[in-house]
């Protein structure tokens, strides 16, 4: 708690998982601190790119693919300070919030355990596992759905039994748009609130003359 009580909230971003099908909430991720810096890159989808039809130069396939990197920061300190209010800190450090990121890109062990009873008894297609849909969550403006394509774990200290109590995780989110997943798809609606919430903001952005760039008029 603030120790100044008109001091404002301060938001988290997280991740949040939720079922595809019936859009419930499975599980919330929020960082521990919010990292000081996002990189975000979005690789046009033109139809020029692949050699087409130069008629074709302003055509666009679909929706840029929009990839996100984060690092983040996870520490123990705050936690060990009152250890009888942190017993699973105390006991193995930050273990806890590392397997939550981890597993997020681990077919569950039930998963793997009915495949295996699938593959035994002479099961000829077996279905690729499906994991939940993440969610990234960066303001309430910005709820993206996306896909992890890269983790990366740097623990930095361990306790006397080496359980590791601060870590730097660097997070690699690809956006998923209404090209990556079946119509009527969850991520889809998702994808498109985010792009009308583009739209509104472009839209509202001032209004530049032209004169603004030492010219009067298009030749």
């Amino acid at each position: 708690m603030s120790s100044f009580p008109g001091s404002p909230r301060i938001l988290k971003a997280g991740l949040v998982l939720i079922d595809p099908d019936s859009a419930a909430v499975l599980r919330v991720i929020a960082l521990q601190y919010n990292p000081d810096s996002l990189t975000r890159s979005l690789a046009v989808q033109a139809i020029s790119a692949d050699g087409g039809d130069r008629s074709e130069v302003l055509r666009l396939k679909g929706p840029p693919v929009e990839t996100i990197k984060l690092e983040a920061e996870i520490d123990a300190t705050d936690q060990l300070e009152f250890p009888d209010q942190n017993t699973v800190t105390t006991q193995s450090g930050i273990f806890a919030q590392l397997a939550t990121l981890e597993t997020m890109i681990y077919p569950t062990s039930a998963q793997l355990n009915m495949n295996d009873a699938l593959a035994q008894i002479g099961t000829l297609e077996i279905i690729p596992m499906e994991t939940p849909l993440a969610l990234f969550v960066w303001s309430q403006t910005r709820i993206l759905p996306v896909r992890v394509t890269e983790l990366s774990i740097t623990e930095e200290a361990f306790d006397t039994s080496l359980n590791p109590i601060r870590a730097k995780v660097s997070l690699g989110l690809r956006v998923l748009s209404v090209n990556d997943v079946p119509t009527g798809h969850k991520a889809a609606s998702l994808f498109m609130s985010y792009l009308q919430q583009k739209e509104r903001l472009a839209g509202a952005s001032p209004v530049v003359p032209l004169s603004a760039l030492g010219i009067t008029g298009v030749p």
